[in-house]
């Protein structure tokens, strides 16, 4: 084959383009969870302290990619409470429970497909849920233990997250990935267009009194 120099310049530079898309990965830009086998049973809901409702202004969402690009979603049916101690985040308990089956998605038949047994199966599982066991203040935030479970599959997972205390309630921000696997969630698309590992979760909770709410 006789391959001019503006050929050979043309496929090398689509190569690089092509390269560059593939490596992009949103997991990349955030913290990964620690994730092992919960080894107790998950702890019990606090009714101590101030009970705040998670609600207004709370959103979960999930980024998921592959080698050709990337998906947002989330979920818009969810409940919880912060059980405050003391005004003290350390001192305090968060519980949240899912809706799977309001997952959305950016992309109607993704939205469907991640429904389905090859994801969520929320048929089968309708509720995933994380009551935390520990929360540690560190230098530039707080670190959050606790229970997930997911897919019918029970971790503890830590993650860094941002909680701020205030007059008007609590607010709990965190981004950071998870490995799908670790919950049983093994799909892994086209031979040519392999699905990641990492999701990255997005968590954003607003908690105020019932009174408030």
């Amino acid at each position: 084959m006789n391959l001019t120099h503006t050929t050979v310049t043309t496929l090398a530079a689509g190569l690089l383009i092509l390269g560059s898309a593939a490596c992009s990965n949103p997991a990349d830009n955030v913290p990964a969870a620690t994730v092992s086998d919960a080894t107790t049973t998950p702890a019990p809901v606090e009714t101590t302290g101030q009970t705040l409702t998670i609600g207004e202004g709370s959103a979960i969402g999930f980024i998921g990619s592959k080698i050709t690009g990337q998906h947002d979603g989330g979920f818009t049916g969810f409940e919880g409470q912060i059980n405050l101690v003391d005004g003290d985040p350390a001192k305090s308990q968060v519980h949240i429970s899912i809706d799977t089956t309001t997952l959305w998605a950016d992309n109607e038949k993704l939205t469907g497909h991640l429904k389905s047994a090859d994801f969520f199966d929320v048929a089968n599982f309708p509720t995933a849920t994380f009551t935390s066991t520990e929360i540690v203040a560190e230098d530039d935030g707080y670190k959050v233990t606790g229970t997930l479970d997911l897919h019918g599959v029970t971790r503890t997972i830590s993650f860094p997250a941002a909680i701020t205390v205030s007059p008007d309630g609590v607010t709990v921000k965190a981004e950071f990935y998870i490995m799908r696997f670790d919950f049983d969630i093994v799909y892994s698309g086209k031979t040519d267009d392999l699905i990641r590992d990492e999701v990255v979760i997005k968590l954003d909770l607003a908690a105020t009194s019932a009174t408030d709410a």
